[in-house]
């Protein structure tokens, strides 16, 4: 699959690896960054997204998505994310996700809205449930970042994505340019995705990390052990 990533906005928590570990698949631990792991907010829009070297699929191919995501690796040591949700506004990307790869994906209503220098990202689920759970979130993209630190490069460079589908665990690589970063400043956040995942809370303390990104183009590879 091929596909743009644009308008990223990467808002992330400090959190303790013991607390999700858990979660994570099997032979899959928890990534750590200076003494601790995160979780991951990421409200975006994707546009053009078709199989292979063919063209876009009309109206599925673009979309807004927001997910909630851990940092992984795996026993072979490759990095990657496990998403616990990923909203979309497109019922047959849903249940195509589902099928094909065991992803968490939810239908929502969702718009992004841009003005002033700022953005909008607006998130109602509609199915499966917690129907209603929602998310708002409004962030203004600042200066550009012309050397990204670690900790950035550690939340944005993710080479893959780890998942566990009948019983097994698979690994689905990603290649995609270095992300042009930002910094960017929280206007609004009034979320409760990441609660429904598990974390009831913890977005009512003020991120650790916010970046934005205007985005990338990205192909993702077969899955594989």
């Amino acid at each position: 699959m091929k596909q743009r990533w644009q308008d990223l906005t990467f808002l992330h928590w400090r959190i303790d690896a013991g607390r999700i570990s858990h979660l994570m698949p099997k032979g899959v631990r928890p990534d750590e960054f200076d003494g601790s792991s995160w979780i991951g907010l990421i409200p975006f829009e994707m546009v053009g997204a078709g199989p292979g070297r063919g063209p876009a699929v009309p109206y599925l191919g673009t979309f807004a998505e927001t997910n909630v995501r851990l940092y992984s690796v795996d026993d072979r040591g490759r990095r990657g994310v496990v998403f616990l949700s990923l909203e979309t506004q497109r019922l047959a990307v849903m249940l195509g996700a589902r099928a094909a790869f065991g992803t968490k994906y939810m239908w929502s209503k969702m718009t992004i809205n841009k003005a002033k220098g700022r953005i909008e990202y607006l998130n109602s689920r509609r199915w499966p449930g917690p129907v209603g759970a929602h998310s708002r979130i409004v962030v203004q993209p600042g200066e550009a970042i012309e050397s990204p630190d670690e900790l950035a490069f550690f939340l944005t460079a993710r080479w893959g994505l780890h998942t566990s589908w009948l019983g097994r665990t698979l690994y689905v690589p990603n290649e995609h340019p270095p992300w042009p970063l930002q910094h960017a400043t929280v206007v609004e956040l009034d979320d409760q995705l990441v609660a429904v995942a598990g974390f009831p809370g913890l977005t009512d303390t003020p991120p650790d990390s916010v970046l934005y990104s205007r985005g990338v183009h990205t192909e993702f590879g077969l899955p594989g052990r």
